[in-house]
């Protein structure tokens, strides 16, 4: 039995087929729009590639990419046979390519689907990668002298205004690192060589953090160095007063950014996918309507178009069978003993020979 049987007449057909068109066009525009969600989420992340470490973070972008220029492709093609199909001499040149079509749609479509679901799935590595790559960042901001990592002082101070944030996960991480340059250290002061002796690996940790860890807000000159020592400054207790420094780690703060972009790409890519997805109904609604005015032979009669032909389960038995056959009609028979099967194959009539004989006349 037909599933969601429709009954169409010729008037209906055109219709659908006109509708279907102009879908198909709208659809070149969804995949257009992809293309660029895709291009725009890959040159977020281009833009802070120095604070995030190598992963697959690029296999969302890449996907929404590839999906957008395959969507253009397929429904520019889509909105061609959908053109043909208002007449139905026309319909005979596509009528052995619509299935194969509609099977390619129906695949694009689910990898529509699987792209919008990796917006929702990736924050996971999209921490780790923030978490290794700030820890490296902040590790070398020193290093403002040595080729490959000389930027990094300027992209962590920028990160930082940017995004109001201090940090990994926060400000306290400039405490374990040395991040001022050995260069800018006087070796003759006795307070620097105190604390470089102090440090089991000879580092010089200080409780400050650099100048763009500041809110500019507060009310309050910044205080950079000795932010856990009370009386270093006046009326001031790190335990209860607010510090007038970025609270928040970088960390989380690019979380919080790519993930809000994120959720809105998702949020576009499955409204897409119900929209690809209805007009693969509708392609399906004609094909099978198409195809069974042309067996009936009289094309202004009514015709039934369904979305599968036997029920969901029938249909998936079929399919299973198909794909457990394949390949078995080449296959050669291994057993000892047997021989070719087309070797001992009956004779038809059409191999026997009709030849008439010739009688040698008797002497008379």
């Amino acid at each position: 039995m037909a599933v969601l049987k429709v009954k169409f007449t010729k008037t209906k057909r055109d219709k659908l087929a006109q509708i279907l068109w102009i879908l198909n066009w709208v659809s070149v525009v969804s995949g257009i729009i992809l293309f660029s969600l895709g291009l725009f989420l890959k040159i977020e992340i281009k833009k802070r590639n120095e604070v995030m470490a190598k992963g697959d973070i690029n296999s969302v972008p890449n996907m929404l990419i590839s999906v957008g220029v395959i969507a253009c492709i397929i429904n520019f093609l889509g909105g061609k046979i959908c053109y043909d199909c208002s007449d139905a001499n026309k319909f005979s040149r596509w009528k052995l390519v619509m299935l194969p079509y509609i099977v390619c749609t129906f695949c694009f479509t689910f990898c529509i689907l699987v792209g919008a679901l990796m917006c929702y799935t990736m924050r996971n590595e999209l921490e780790e990668s923030l978490y290794l790559g700030l820890r490296d960042a902040i590790k070398f901001y020193k290093d403002t002298d040595i080729p490959g990592r000389c930027f990094l002082k300027k992209t962590v101070d920028l990160l930082q205004i940017g995004f109001h944030c201090c940090g990994n996960n926060g400000f306290r991480d400039w405490f374990e690192i040395q991040w001022v340059s050995p260069r800018y250290l006087n070796m003759a002061s006795k307070e620097v060589l105190d604390r470089l002796k102090s440090n089991v690996d000879g580092k010089f940790l200080v409780d400050g953090v650099p100048f763009s860890c500041c809110n500019p807000s507060s009310p309050r000159p910044c205080i950079q160095y000795q932010l856990t020592n009370n009386s270093a400054h006046y009326n001031y207790d790190f335990l209860t007063e607010e510090l007038n420094i970025w609270m928040k780690g970088c960390r989380q703060a690019l979380l919080d950014y790519y993930t809000g972009i994120m959720r809105s790409i998702g949020i576009a890519a499955l409204l897409i996918w119900l929209f690809e997805l209805s007009v693969l109904i509708g392609v399906r609604y004609l094909q099978t309507a198409m195809k069974n005015v042309l067996l009936l032979g009289d094309l202004e009669c009514e015709s039934d178009g369904w979305l599968l032909e036997n029920s969901f389960v029938e249909t998936a038995k079929y399919n299973i069978n198909i794909i457990k056959n394949l390949g078995k009609a080449n296959q050669i028979s291994t057993v000892s003993g047997m021989n070719d099967p087309n070797i001992n194959v009956q004779n038809t009539d059409c191999d026997k020979t009709n030849i008439t004989t010739k009688s040698i006349p008797a002497a008379r």
